[in-house]
């Protein structure tokens, strides 16, 4: 989804390059239906056609030299962004990585951001732990009670734990 925003930026010279890139952009859409639809309803035997006509799509050289670069550089990616394929959950986009990081970024805007890099460190792992809490569920407080054995503190397993459980039942069969 995010790999076309870079070729909606090419405006290309000519009417055969903009046709270049008007083709490009269609089949990468068509494509990227063919692997929503494959992700809510997976098939194996579709993996290796879908293999194929990545490799037609990107590795077709067009008259554009600049969006042959471009395909060039999204093909170089094709392992993660055809990780869907051999795991049916896996996202086709980033936009929750992107709202994860969002809270840092707006904290750092407002206060210009830390005075050192073990107190950048410290805010990373504490909002990593905070989101991953959130994914799963947990509540924060709770988790942070159990580490620091607050009396009373209600039993948080390990989130290793409950990460490794998550990607064992996400694991392709």
């Amino acid at each position: 989804m995010h790999a076309e925003r870079n070729l909606q930026q090419l405006s290309g010279l000519s009417d055969a390059d903009r046709s270049a890139v008007d083709t490009k952009q269609h089949q990468i859409w068509n494509y990227y239906r063919q692997l929503v639809e494959y992700r809510q309803q997976p098939q194996p035997e579709l993996r290796v056609p879908l293999r194929q006509q990545f490799e037609d799509i990107f590795l077709d050289q067009t008259c554009y030299h600049s969006l042959n670069l471009l395909l060039q550089r999204l093909y170089k990616n094709k392992s993660e962004l055809l990780k869907v394929l051999d795991y049916p959950r896996t996202p086709l986009h980033n936009n929750l990585a992107e709202n994860d990081i969002w809270a840092q970024v707006t904290r750092r805007k407002i206060s210009s951001g830390t005075r050192s890099d073990l107190g950048r460190d410290a805010r990373d792992a504490g909002l990593a732990l905070l989101k991953t809490c959130h994914k799963q569920n947990i509540s924060f407080w709770h988790y942070l009670g159990n580490r620091f054995k607050v009396p009373d503190a209600p039993e948080v397993p390990p989130l290793a734990t409950l990460v490794s459980q998550l990607e064992t039942l996400t694991a392709p069969t």
